[in-house]
């Protein structure tokens, strides 16, 4: 680990990055200010309108598409500075992220502080950050046609990309922090790993909850309506009856909902299972982790509905589920390496 520590940072350093990302595009969503940059210039973008002119001259552009002129057309240009703002600092941000993987990486290529191994993990983390980059365009592009407000589908690919790449930055950082193998615990290794893919099934649905403005619709718990735990709407909004899970509001809030109570109970599981066995102490911490962000996230979700989604606290919920999945990752290596 010793010799690796300037690699070590230089990852973690990359995570705390997007994490900040991912609070800035919650601000940035929650706050409707993702399409008020309507073009896309990976330099020039880096520098905001300076002056009045560059002002009236960024609002005429916004006024060209559907979200000025469907939603709001009453916008004076200091409502538009407001949205402006989270948009441009999302985007600047990314490009920051892009500088600090890209540049550290050729210097620990050309001084070769990264072995073969590190150097294929770092190139996929190059790729998912590019790849991040261009499906924050493609949404934001699907904003700006007829409809004012971009595809969740677009949206969930984005954020959950945004996840992953965190992920796996984190699981890179981890193979250098704990170079030593063990023997592995296979049946408790599974059981996370389904652990894992629910709890990033139940990410993506918490973005189409977020793309199709969700969590403004059945303000109760646990019922979703006074009196009715299933609300009609849940399977009546769309049609073919599928697309009620996917396109429905009502019928991804439920989904969402009932996710929750599965991911919460797979932790237990989990937790339950480690009691009757021996661990080591980053295993056992991993997995209070685990219990402890769960319960937080859980918490935060029925917050978030019964308050109709202030932005604080949306926010938090999706840093929430942006912390547990990294206790998921960093409890899955200490059972899996």
């Amino acid at each position: 680990m010793k010799d690796n520590k300037p690699v070590i940072y230089w990852l973690l350093t990359g995570c705390i990055l997007i994490f900040i990302m991912v609070l800035i595009g919650g601000i940035t969503r929650l706050t409707h200010s993702g399409l008020s940059m309507s073009d896309y210039d990976l330099i020039s973008g880096t520098i905001p309108p300076l002056n009045e002119a560059e002002w009236e001259e960024a609002f005429e552009l916004y006024k060209q598409y559907p979200e000025y002129q469907k939603l709001n057309y009453n916008f004076t240009i200091q409502d538009f500075k407001s949205i402006y703002f989270w948009e441009w600092l999302h985007r600047v941000f990314g490009r920051v992220i892009g500088l600090v993987f890209i540049f550290p990486f050729m210097y620990f290529l050309v001084r070769k502080r990264l072995s073969r191994e590190t150097i294929k993990k770092t190139i996929v983390l190059l790729f998912l950050g590019g790849f991040q980059g261009f499906l924050g365009w493609y949404m934001v592009k699907s904003g700006l046609v007829d409809r004012p407000d971009v595809s969740h589908y677009r949206l969930a690919a984005h954020l959950s990309t945004a996840f992953l790449t965190c992920s796996y930055t984190l699981w890179v950082a981890l193979d250098l922090i704990f170079p030593n193998k063990k023997t592995v615990q296979k049946g408790i290794r599974n059981a996370i790993r389904w652990c894992f893919v629910l709890l990033f099934i139940q990410i993506i649905y918490g973005a189409f909850v977020a793309g199709l403005d969700a969590g403004f619709v059945h303000n109760h718990w646990p019922m979703m309506s006074e009196g009715k735990f299933l609300h009609e709407t849940v399977y009546t909004e769309q049609q073919p009856f599928y697309k009620n899970f996917i396109e429905g509001k009502s019928g991804v809030q439920f989904a969402h909902r009932m996710l929750a109570y599965f991911v919460v109970f797979s932790i237990l599981y989990l937790w339950w299972r480690t009691r009757s066995i021996a661990i080591t102490k980053y295993q056992g911490l991993g997995v209070n982790l685990l219990l402890i962000f769960v319960g937080l996230q859980f918490l935060l979700g029925v917050l978030t509905i019964l308050m109709q989604v202030p932005v604080w606290l949306g926010v938090a919920h999706q840093l929430g589920a942006f912390l547990l999945l990294m206790a998921m990752t960093f409890t899955l290596h200490r059972f899996s390496k």
